[in-house]
């Protein structure tokens, strides 16, 4: 399930299967990505990393907002990854969360944190 209200995303459920930027409890709390400069070129950059990964699919893209759509390699579960600009804090709130299941052994935070470490390089150049 994915957020349909503007400038906010869909709460974790109870199971350890989510993380996000915006949750109250550390077991799902995850870092927002902050970025620096435009909002645009930020989410250019953020649409990059994504399209540089297997099995994602962009499924939405708002003027704040990306969900994207990660299937796993073997049993092709669907994750739902969920992008709001927050352009008056320079920050990326993220959220990603398996559709099924209890457990995700981590996947999701991992994934999350392997967006953010591409993202820093692009936004940070060598």
């Amino acid at each position: 399930m994915v957020s349909e209200a503007p400038g906010k995303l869909t709460p974790c459920p109870d199971t350890p299967n989510c993380v996000s930027s915006l949750a109250g409890d550390k077991n799902h709390f995850i870092e927002p990505i902050s970025y620096e400069g435009e909002k645009a070129v930020a989410q250019h950059e953020l649409l990059g990393v994504l399209n540089s990964f297997n099995r994602v699919r962009i499924v939405e893209i708002e003027e704040d907002y990306i969900h994207a759509e990660f299937v796993s390699f073997i049993f092709r579960f669907v994750d739902d990854v969920e992008f709001y600009f927050d352009n008056a804090k320079k920050l990326i709130q993220v959220r990603s969360a398996s559709r099924t299941g209890y457990s995700d052994l981590g996947v999701n935070r991992r994934r999350i944190e392997e967006i953010r470490k591409q993202f820093d390089q692009k936004e940070q150049p060598s």
